[in-house]
């Protein structure tokens, strides 16, 4: 049964950094591509960034481009979201998952203030 548990979530000040970390378990990570949403109270979630399984080609929103950078280790059977020059805007719940599997980990919440 495919498993992830995020970490590294928090309170940053406006163009501050943050990684997110997602730890896979319980199927071969290495296998499916994987994806980072968000989500803002009262709205639709957000695909913020999404890597295929041998971590080529990561495709991040128009909203991260530039700021925002996905990659993965198959070999730890990490994933993590690189967060840089972060803005108000960022403020949401982060989660990953597979959307191969329709399995995520929990909601961790990155919050933007000064």
């Amino acid at each position: 049964q495919a498993q992830f548990v995020e970490s590294g979530g928090g309170l940053v000040q406006p163009g501050g950094s943050l990684r997110l970390s997602c730890l896979a378990s319980g199927f071969y990570l290495r296998q499916f591509a994987m994806s980072w949403y968000r989500q803002v109270l009262g709205q639709e979630r957000e695909l913020v960034a999404h890597i295929f399984s041998a971590g080529d080609s990561p495709m991040h929103a128009d909203s991260a481009k530039g700021r925002f950078a996905i990659s993965r280790d198959n070999g730890k059977n990490m994933v993590y979201l690189q967060m840089n020059n972060l803005t108000p805007g960022g403020t949401a719940v982060y989660y990953c998952g597979s959307r191969g599997l329709d399995s995520w980990s929990q909601k961790t919440q990155v919050a933007v203030a000064s």
